[in-house]
């Protein structure tokens, strides 16, 4: 297997390869397409010239050619590769570079020919044939063979080598440049993933403590490097959570089975009779175990992944107003002034499971407000959701206990008073019903000033 910085180096040369070999072939092939044009142009421009230099050598007056500048002409164009044949206006030949000097023809004719097959051009010597005039007047023709459609000389063929070195010269730096490019940055890249992952080994080895130190500045990368801290941080919490998880349950459990073991052991032993004092007093812890058993299942069915709402259109106020009547009594023994405001605001939820939050809300306002105080319970009805807000002056939550009050058997009153607390596992079922509705459930409190929990439930 290959690492990451070998397969982002290689892939990032690759890239580059096939780019860098792209755009030379295609510039390659457009510049000498280009080239080519270039060439045949100018050819057919130095025939015109050839055509127009020797219609100027006839003299009209005296109706003679100057034959010592056609020959001049001629021999210039043929050292160009131009074979020139010049004729008057009746057929007869005024000057004839084959005639003149056939070897020399040959030799030039052979030259270009071999040249352009060498380098893989194709074509063949060909004569055209150019009227010569003057005022208009016709006064002769010229015939100029050349290698059609179009010949390179020495000096054409070095500039497109040349060009070609370039080309490979460029590719080749660009390479080099790419592959050093591309193992930095795949260094860049490569870093903060091998990091993260043995960091997320660590992790997946117990231990929760370990963060990611250092940054990166590409987006995704320092999204997977906070993600993981996240998790480790999250992982930590959880941690310590089913720690005092496991404290706390041995500790509801060992008070109640210490009870009943040291009532049965005396009455086994014959220093306490069976009275029915006593036996009611084992059947009250029995019985206070078998709500903790109880509180676990219904903790169990809120947190499960398969929990089935049975929602239909509910009127939230008039819930939570039959919902306090059931606190009435607890109300008058402690004094307490309830206020529940609001609208009528239906909602679509399962009116069961809701009105056991609504009262396990209710039921901890009463409990944790002393006497002469005062709870408040609000409805708001809005386009797209329903808002249930309930506040009291109790005793409140102190700030470091805040985060941690929805979790599972988390308890702020650490006395573990069954007077003043339960099994702390009531709001961790008002989280789990509430988010099993798609709504949020938060909570703001200050010590000695009171709490108040908000409940958002989507229409």
């Amino acid at each position: 297997m290959r690492s990451l910085r070998t397969q982002l180096s290689m892939a990032f040369m690759l890239v580059v390869l096939i780019t860098v070999s792209i755009i030379s072939f295609f510039s390659n092939t457009l510049i000498s397409s280009q080239f080519e044009s270039y060439v045949a142009k100018t050819q057919a421009q130095r025939t015109e010239h050839i055509v127009s230099d020797l219609s100027l050598l006839y003299n009209s007056f005296t109706r003679s050619w100057n034959k010592d500048a056609v020959h001049t002409v001629g021999m210039d164009a043929l050292e160009e590769g131009y074979i020139v044949k010049v004729y008057n206006h009746v057929g007869e030949s005024i000057w004839d570079a084959g005639n003149h000097d056939m070897a020399e023809c040959q030799h030039i004719m052979d030259d270009i020919t071999n040249r352009m097959r060498e380098y893989g051009r194709a074509g063949d010597f060909a004569s055209h044939e150019y009227t010569l005039t003057q005022n208009e007047q016709k006064v002769g023709f010229a015939s100029v063979s050349y290698f059609g459609p179009y010949f390179l000389t020495e000096g054409d063929f070095d500039f497109i080598s040349s060009l070609n070195i370039m080309l490979m010269i460029v590719g080749v730096s660009s390479l080099l440049l790419s592959f050093m490019a591309g193992l930095i940055l795949a260094r860049r890249i490569a870093r903060p993933v091998a990091k993260t992952a043995e960091i997320a080994g660590r992790i997946a080895a117990g231990n929760y403590d370990i963060q990611f130190e250092g940054g990166t500045r590409t987006k995704e990368l320092l999204d997977l490097v906070s993600s993981v801290n996240h998790l480790s941080a999250a992982l930590s919490k959880q941690e310590t959570l089913r720690k005092r998880l496991t404290a706390d349950v041995a500790h509801e459990l060992r008070t109640p089975l210490a009870t009943l073991g040291t009532h049965i052991e005396a009455m086994i032993d014959g220093v306490w009779d069976p009275t029915p004092e006593r036996l009611k007093s084992c059947h009250e812890e029995i019985m206070r175990l078998g709500k903790m058993v109880m509180d676990l299942e219904r903790l169990e069915r809120a947190e499960s992944d398969n929990l089935k709402l049975d929602k239909t259109p509910t009127d939230l106020l008039a819930l939570t107003r039959s919902v306090c009547d059931n606190f009435a009594g607890e109300l008058t023994t402690k004094n307490l002034r309830l206020n529940i405001d609001g609208t009528p605001a239906a909602a679509l939820i399962d009116k069961d499971r809701i009105s056991g939050v609504i009262g396990n809300l209710v039921s901890n306002a009463v409990k944790y407000t002393p006497e002469g105080g005062h709870i408040q319970i609000s409805i708001q009805d809005t386009e797209n959701e329903t808002v249930f807000a309930i506040e009291d002056n109790g005793t409140g939550i102190s700030e470091n206990e805040l985060p941690f009050i929805f979790e599972r058997f988390y308890r702020a009153d650490k006395s573990r008073n069954r007077n003043t607390g339960g099994s702390g596992i009531g709001l961790a079922i008002v989280k789990s019903v509430v988010s099993a509705h798609g709504g949020t459930v938060a909570a703001r409190s200050e010590p000695n000033k009171g709490s108040r929990f908000v409940i958002i439930l989507p229409k």
